[in-house]
């Protein structure tokens, strides 16, 4: 039987990938003014689809989202992807519901880890690869260098030659200019040759002709009016509004259901329709408990497509209930109950994490791609009134022919010539390996590292500290090897409250030469808190609620000059970054504390010398 094939022309779909902050968010902004999806007086922010309250103040994208523009009397569906290497989840669902994708490169940066990532998964699903070289307006661009960087990529991730040979656009996205030709770039210009390029080099959705309805979730999304809504991209046939159609389950059971609403993007709004054929990137409502991977088919003949394989986690966190002395008094939301049920909602719509039982009932083990994802998770539910105890992250090991094997991470390092020496002695701590190391010329070296994943907890704080705040620094997992061995991460020590009461100001003049401390004059403390970084690596118990005994003698003027030295705020990631094993981040609303995991003094210093006793003995057996 002769299968007939057929072309919608009038279609395109396109996913912007790129690393993290080389402009795909800015160039969804200028090809939206470009094709007139804003009025000419309506008022539009930046970065317009960065619509969550965390992406605008982190200045990333952590949902993918999708948009559509008109160009030529053609729609071309727009998914902007995230950057970052722990939303990689949110990549891989975004690749499956296009036809090609636009690769942004930084004229100055060149590819980074995150590019060989979402490239290496491009490649994999056969997707043409647009190269749009952004910021070439950068005074340290290095236009050419660049591109053979990239065309060096593509050959290190195994492309085939067909591949290969893939057009490049130049690009200013913040002013809205391309190019064709590095010759042509000038202070003038607008989008059309991107747009042409897009027109000719991405194909236009192709389906069976005869073949019934299909289309497969990838995500997931909710409004108040309507209630769930899955997105899905249509493979093949038609479906109208108040259609009944196949839904075909994870589990293998298909079920009859109506679609009751319908919509599709045009510019930057949903707006509903009564009908969608193949190419299609719909969102339906009437399926209350849909979720990513599933398949909505024709109601005679359903056909179920295979799940979207996303990639596993790499790291690991407690998250439980706050046990602390001081719970209840900032958040809304307490209960074991409560959080059990936000983790469920979160695992509806996030498919790249997983969470697991422990041997509390009050405490689960959440699963993600990395620090970032994991932190942004704890926000989000510390915006929403929860109250939350969080764990040292830890990495997931594997074992392989017997022998244990860890994730390890690729990273990239750029930093001034003159902090080399200083970031190699820091790496190499943490059993990080130098694969190659380029000096441009302009001041600045690019360092490249494999290093076990675990080294990388808690390094962000140090590096930056260590390089001025002028370094810049990206990784992404690559592979498993064997483990590593015992790494030296962090030198330092606790200074640990031992009493519970209100710091003064006078107990923190006397504290702060032994470190740095992490609150100031009148915060309530309790007994196990930790309120600073001791200098020794050892941990130190302090009475920071001392007062400073009254006199009837007239105080020296001496006491007017001791200086309160500033203390360190530290955010959610730092915390994360910071705590050790025995240690641990009670999150509410309105702080985050670190605090020991046993706070009774006493008991802490009773496990610390019967764990010295059980080492010592392993090490004469």
């Amino acid at each position: 039987m002769t299968i007939m094939h057929a072309v919608r022309k009038d279609l395109r779909n396109i996913a912007i990938v790129a690393h993290v902050d080389h402009g795909k968010t800015t160039l969804v902004d200028t090809m939206l003014r470009q094709s007139g999806a804003f009025g000419d007086h309506q008022a539009v922010i930046e970065r317009v689809l960065d619509s969550n309250d965390l992406e605008r103040e982190k200045g990333i994208t952590i949902l993918a989202k999708n948009t559509a523009v008109r160009h030529s009397g053609i729609k071309i569906n727009i998914i902007d992807t995230p950057g970052h290497a722990d939303f990689g989840g949110e990549v891989e669902r975004g690749l499956t519901m296009v036809d090609g994708i636009l690769l942004l490169v930084d004229a100055s940066e060149g590819p980074l880890p995150q590019t060989r990532f979402v490239l290496r998964k491009a490649l994999a699903l056969n997707l043409p690869v647009i190269l749009v070289i952004n910021k070439v307006d950068r005074p340290d661009a290095r236009i050419a260098e660049v591109v053979d960087e990239v065309y060096e990529l593509f050959i290190d991730v195994g492309a085939s030659e067909h591949q290969i040979e893939f057009p490049i656009v130049y690009c200013n996205a913040r002013a809205g200019r391309s190019w064709l030709s590095v010759g042509e770039i000038s202070d003038g210009g607008d989008l059309e040759p991107l747009f042409a390029t897009i027109l000719d080099a991405i194909p236009a959705p192709t389906y069976e002709v005869d073949h019934p309805f299909q289309a497969l979730v990838t995500n997931l999304d909710a409004s108040p009016y309507v209630g769930r809504l899955a997105l899905c991209r249509i493979r093949h046939g038609s479906v109208k509004k108040g259609q009944q159609v196949a839904w075909c389950r994870k589990d293998g059971t298909i079920e009859q259901v109506k679609i009751t609403e319908m919509y599709v993007a045009e510019n930057l709004e949903r707006v509903p329709a009564d009908d969608a054929g193949p190419g299609d990137i719909i969102a339906i409502a009437g399926i209350p408990e849909i979720t990513i991977g599933e398949t909505i088919a024709d109601l005679v003949d359903p056909r179920p497509l295979p799940v979207t394989h996303v990639d596993e986690p790499s790291l690991s966190m407690t998250l439980g209930v706050n046990t602390s002395p001081v719970a209840g008094r900032e958040g809304r939301k307490l209960t074991a109950r409560m959080i059990k049920d936000r983790l469920d909602a979160e695992l509806v719509g996030n498919v790249s994490i997983a969470v697991l039982t422990t041997e509390r009932p009050d405490t689960w083990e959440v699963q993600g791609r990395g620090e970032l994802q994991l932190a942004v998770l704890v926000e989000m539910m510390r915006r929403e009134g929860f109250e939350l105890t969080v764990g040292k992250p830890q990495v997931l090991t594997r074992s392989i022919d017997g022998k244990i094997h860890e994730p390890v991470e690729r990273m990239s390092i750029d930093v001034p010539e003159e902090f080399v020496g200083v970031v190699t002695q820091l790496v190499a701590m943490r059993k990080g390996r130098l694969e190659q190391m380029v000096n441009h010329g302009t001041g600045w070296a690019r360092m490249d590292y494999l290093i076990p994943a675990r080294g990388l907890i808690g390094f962000r704080t140090e590096f930056l500290t260590e390089t001025r705040g002028t370094g810049i620094l990206h990784h992404i997992f690559d592979r498993y090897e064997p483990w590593f061995g015992d790494l030296r991460t962090r030198p330092s020590g606790s200074l640990v409250a031992d009493r519970k009461g209100q710091a003064t100001g006078y107990a923190i003049i006397n504290i702060q030469e032994r470190g740095v401390l992490f609150i100031g004059p009148t915060t309530e403390v309790y007994e196990g808190m930790i309120v600073g970084e001791n200098a020794r690596s050892e941990d130190m118990d302090v009475n920071i609620t001392k007062p400073k005994q009254l006199t009837n003698h007239r105080a020296s003027s001496a006491d007017s000059y001791e200086r309160l030295f500033p203390h360190q705020q530290l955010s959610l990631e730092q915390a994360l970054e910071f705590i050790r094993d025995d240690e641990c981040v009670e999150v509410t609303p309105a702080s985050v504390r670190l605090r020991k995991v046993v706070l009774d003094q006493t008991q802490r210093g009773r496990s610390r010398k019967s764990g010295a006793r059980a080492a010592q003995a392993s090490v004469e057996t």
